[in-house]
């Protein structure tokens, strides 16, 4: 029954994009806009640490925001399991990130559950593409789109964010607000992520008996990578190893050639590893939510189209801003875009999100 309803909401997505837009017409995000960004102090106690971004979100919206996509995307039997657990919720939860949410339930006036049950939400219903490349001179380039429903909502939340540790940006992220994990970030000079849903159903019930085991979330193991790990290695050794309570791609670049790879995950371990071979003409990898050595679905193909438009930049020409041309590309972009990030490693003041929903 999962697989099921999770198989109708690709389809649903497929045909959004087949539908889209007749032809000769702008895209969604033919104007795009930087999203606010944010400092967050590491140095803050957990609680506090989101408080001053707060100020400029209206707690109602917030509200209902959160109300909508929890209700919208997470079965009732799991709202009946968080819930009671509000006040053991540090048993289960690791720091800093049961304090987060603890402080935004606070901020938005609601159950510290629901604020779980929003976190949860994020992790289970992402379209995303992810692509990692190489140029000639051997510099990394890294880039994706965030696809999602609730546009509407998402795109006023949509955030970058620095976080702060004795003064310095330890590292940098995209995110909405209220979500405590990271889906797109960089460790400054040293490597970035970004993650995708792997498309084999909700499972439930796997995925709440991991959480319950303290499984990390696909998303927060991004962001304990990028608040703990020293370089390429140790990272890309993290996001292969460590448990998480749903199959993932992890997609990671780093600063020197031939670093890039996509990471296949089930929750308990890598199933494979797609690493850059630009010796062998593999100079870029496209992931989106399907596994590599698989066809996409023809109603959600993203990736021929991106292989394309890599194959026709050429990798002579393969910069950002050529990046960004080619997640500009139909329906790599598309009506579910949210945001797209582009990340340089070697020059992370480059670091830049646009925003591609339109009011």
């Amino acid at each position: 029954m999962a697989g099921q309803r999770r198989s109708s909401a690709a389809l649903l997505l497929g045909l959004l994009l087949l539908v889209a837009w007749p032809r000769g017409h702008a895209a969604p995000g033919s104007a795009p806009r930087a999203p606010q960004r944010f400092n967050v102090s590491l140095d803050s106690p957990p609680e506090c640490r989101w408080g001053p971004v707060g100020r400029h979100f209206d707690p109602a919206f917030m509200r209902a925001l959160m109300g909508h996509i929890v209700d919208s995307v997470i079965p009732k039997w799991v709202h009946a399991i968080i819930r009671p657990i509000t006040e053991e919720i540090e048993a289960y939860i690791p720091q800093p990130y049961e304090g987060e949410i603890r402080g935004l339930a606070k901020m938005f006036g609601v159950n510290v559950g629901d604020a779980v049950l929003l976190n949860l939400a994020y992790e289970f219903t992402a379209f995303c593409t992810s692509i990692v490349a190489q140029d000639k001179q051997g510099n990394i380039y890294h880039g994706r789109n965030m696809d999602y429903a609730f546009g509407d909502y998402l795109s006023k939340v949509t955030i970058d964010v620095d976080f702060i540790k004795d003064g310095q940006v330890k590292f940098k992220g995209t995110t909405f607000f209220g979500y405590v994990g990271l889906w797109t970030g960089q460790r400054p000079h040293k490597f970035s992520i970004s993650g995708n849903e792997r498309d084999v159903g909700y499972w439930w019930e796997n995925a709440m008996a991991a959480f319950l085991a303290r499984f990390s979330p696909a998303s927060w193991l991004i962001r304990t990578v990028l608040s703990e790990s020293e370089d390429f290695e140790t990272a890309f050794y993290m996001l292969a190893k460590i448990p998480i309570i749903a199959d993932v791609y992890y997609i990671i670049g780093g600063t020197t050639a031939r670093q890039g790879a996509v990471i296949t995950r089930k929750r308990t371990g890598p199933v494979d590893i797609w690493p850059l071979d630009p010796l062998n003409g593999a100079w870029y990898r496209v992931e989106t939510n399907y596994d590599h050595w698989t066809n996409p679905p023809p109603y959600d193909d993203r990736r021929t189209p991106a292989i394309k438009a890599l194959n026709v930049t050429g990798q002579e020409h393969i910069n950002l801003n050529s990046l960004f041309k080619v997640l500009s590309t139909k329906p790599v972009l598309n009506k579910l875009t949210i945001y797209t990030t582009l990340m340089s490693n070697a020059d992370p003041d480059k670091y830049q999100t646009f925003i591609r929903t339109q009011e």
